[in-house]
């Protein structure tokens, strides 16, 4: 092994915790397993006998209703996206997530929890090369006006536009950009919470829908502004939120991305798309290891 090599990492022990599906308003259990090298991110549905494993694998994605599924052969995972993003944010490889529901728990709707939870598990590096997906070409998903898109950059930078002609969603908030590290997640996207309008929660609550979704776990919006009393986090939360999303889907690519993405008005659906047509299309990314720590455009926390 070379000494400086970046390595995949998992977690030293397991963590436990439980939260409310948003879906179902159950209490649902979470325990984070180390895994091994090359294992990559696996849900395990633990409710069922035997257990049930699903790749988080962007080939395995079916969009629902706000959230991303992993389906395989009818059982699903939902609402994946917040906890892949926590994972990603701290250079997890190789990890095992066992839910005890088809949907993870939403915690208080951000990735903050997440991260903590991870953090509890101690970081711990294995014996093989970090793998990045690399981007070597412009390459995009469109839908409408809605538009998702990789171009080649040294480091991973997202930026998101998102466009709401609403009193809640100020303009000059509606756009962000961040240079991925885990610092910069943790400190500048993390706590960013999902968000949702008012009068589509009392429809969905009357189709048996986000039967746990709340203040406690979302941003409520009315046709005035914002509901929670708190407020929000950061002025522009909803395009951070947004951001925190895109890490989180993009990350079922299978490795980090080192690249340059631009999301306008895109949401799970879109950025799945974008994973899809990389992936249909070889001379589009190449896969990359770093002998040297120091020269990954990627900066992550050090493991111990």
């Amino acid at each position: 092994m070379i000494e400086n090599m970046l390595k995949q990492r998992t977690l030293q022990r397991v963590v436990k915790a439980s939260g409310i599906g948003l879906h179902s308003g159950q209490k649902v259990l979470i325990n984070f397993v180390p895994h091994h090298v090359d294992g990559g991110i696996v849900f395990r549905r633990i409710d069922l006998d035997p257990p049930v494993d699903i790749r988080a694998n962007a080939m395995l994605i079916q969009e629902a209703f706000m959230c991303s599924n992993l389906i395989r052969e009818d059982i699903r995972v939902g609402t994946i996206e917040h906890v892949m993003s926590a994972i990603a944010a701290l250079g997890i490889d190789n990890l095992i997530v066992e839910v005890s529901a088809s949907e993870v728990p939403i915690m208080d709707g951000s990735a903050g929890p997440f991260i903590y939870l991870l953090m509890q598990g101690g970081l711990v590096e294995q014996d093989a090369p970090k793998k990045f997906i690399k981007i070597l070409k412009p390459i995009e998903a469109t839908l409408a006006d809605k538009r998702a898109a990789f171009t080649p950059h040294t480091g991973f930078q997202l930026n998101f536009t998102i466009d709401f002609d609403h009193p809640a969603f100020a303009k000059e908030y509606q756009s962000a950009t961040i240079d991925f590290s885990t610092e910069t997640f943790v400190y500048e996207v993390s706590g960013a919470r999902t968000f949702g309008f008012m009068k589509d929660l009392d429809y969905l609550k009357a189709n048996n829908l986000a039967l746990g979704a709340s203040l406690d776990n979302a941003i409520g919006v009315d046709d005035t502004g914002v509901v929670n009393e708190e407020g929000l986090r950061f002025s522009d939360e909803f395009v951070r939120h947004k951001i925190l999303d895109a890490v989180g889907d993009l990350y079922l690519l299978g490795h980090q991305i080192i690249g340059k993405f631009d999301g306008y008005k895109s949401g799970h659906a879109l950025n799945n798309q974008l994973l899809h047509n990389v992936q249909s299309d070889p001379s589009s990314y190449e896969i990359v290891t770093f002998d040297d720590i120091n020269s990954c455009p990627i900066t992550y926390v050090h493991v111990t």
